[in-house]
């Protein structure tokens, strides 16, 4: 248990430091890109582009396994004894406007709309999964 959490944690540490390491080097080398004038296809990602869709889906995965340990706890205890409900209550409402903010954003266009919804894809999944695990925590 403490051993796998220790490994876990220092994993999660070096893959924090190693993003903080690489998307600022990414940022400073796409603005010395800027100044050179190359044309770029607008249906092609760039590293930046495609660092934050790695960046939104290790986050997702992340953020929708942050609720199992909790509902792993209270199905074995089959309680929820101890359980703060103010910090699920205000995480759901949180994750619930968050998700309709990004629904609701939606392009009017229908030839849009489908770029958008691959874009914030991850986010989307983040915040309506742990919605819905939130709800069988509660």
């Amino acid at each position: 248990g403490s051993k796998s959490l220790k490994n876990f944690c220092i994993t999660w540490i070096m893959v924090c430091i190693a993003l903080c390491v690489i998307l600022p080097c990414q940022l400073l080398l796409r603005n010395q890109d800027q100044s050179t004038v190359i044309e770029r296809n607008n249906n092609s990602l760039d590293m930046i582009e495609m660092s934050g869709f790695i960046c939104g889906y290790i986050s997702c995965v992340f953020y929708l396994g942050s609720r199992f340990p909790q509902l792993y706890k209270n199905f074995r205890r089959r309680s929820t004894e101890g359980t703060s409900y103010l910090l699920f209550a205000l995480a759901m409402m949180g994750n619930c406007t968050y998700g309709l903010s990004l629904v609701l954003k939606m392009p009017a266009t229908e030839s849009f709309r489908a770029l958008y919804f691959l874009h914030h894809l991850p986010w989307l999944i983040g915040s309506f999964g742990v919605l819905f695990l939130d709800i069988f925590v509660s």
